[in-house]
């Protein structure tokens, strides 16, 4: 069996990246974000990207990067505050948005992993969310049709794996992280820490080895915050 764990981010994605590419990310705010998949993203110059995330970072972090570089066509994403120039690029015009609220979002990618194709939601029914999509009635509530998400490539940053591609979050990085990777049809996940295969308790793996084809080390990562709120000490 061939190893999963490569070198480095660039050789992780060699051979899959190409233009045009539905990319699920991981990641939420800036916390579980894929940054050295991202970064390596950004050196291939690709383009014309869509991205199903979350969000979609903020100005120069995240996959604001890649917004900046104008190599994203397309998100599809629940929130897109804090980010000016996503703002400034969908005014203009020049960004394509599909905004999902954030629970259809994430059972469209859980759906796309199981082979689901579609799915009804009392979510968005009566809103723009609703617009152009089938609408059935089931026991005399309305319900709307989503479709179910199945990425090219998933990107995703976790705490652990083992050479085998076990996963395992750490507390709220989990967050799009999972859906994301069972989506995708190659998943490329980045890791603080690869342990022997063996040690992790099988009833804490978050994520099978399965859904996992390529796997680095991105260690060491800097803690980003995206709001740093402070107070003035009171005098003694």
């Amino acid at each position: 069996m061939a190893s999963k764990i490569y070198g480095d981010a660039a050789a992780a994605l060699d051979g899959l990246l190409r233009d045009g590419l539905l990319v699920a990310c991981g990641g939420f705010g800036l916390c579980g974000v894929p940054e050295r998949l991202i970064d390596a993203v950004l050196a291939s110059g690709v383009s014309g990207l869509t991205f199903a995330s979350n969000n979609a970072g903020i100005d120069n972090q995240g996959i604001g990067k890649l917004l900046r570089s104008r190599q994203v066509k397309k998100m599809i994403a629940s929130y897109v505050g804090e980010n000016k120039e996503f703002e400034r690029q969908y005014l203009a015009g020049e960004l394509a948005v599909e905004f999902c609220p954030q629970g259809t979002l994430a059972e469209r990618m859980r759906a796309g992993g199981a082979g689901i194709p579609g799915f009804y939601t009392k979510t968005g029914v009566g809103t723009l969310v609703a617009e152009g999509k089938e609408v059935k009635n089931f026991d005399g509530q309305d319900y709307i049709l989503e479709r179910g998400i199945v990425a090219d490539l998933a990107l995703v940053k976790a705490w652990r794996a083992d050479p085998t591609g076990n996963v395992v979050f750490r507390k709220t990085a989990r967050n799009f992280n999972v859906p994301a990777a069972q989506c995708g049809k190659v998943c490329v996940v980045e890791v603080e820490e690869i342990v022997p295969t063996g040690s992790l308790d099988p009833d804490c793996i978050h994520l099978p080895g399965v859904y996992v084809q390529r796997l680095i080390l991105g260690a060491p990562y800097d803690k980003q915050i995206e709001f740093r709120t402070t107070r003035t000490r009171e005098n003694a």
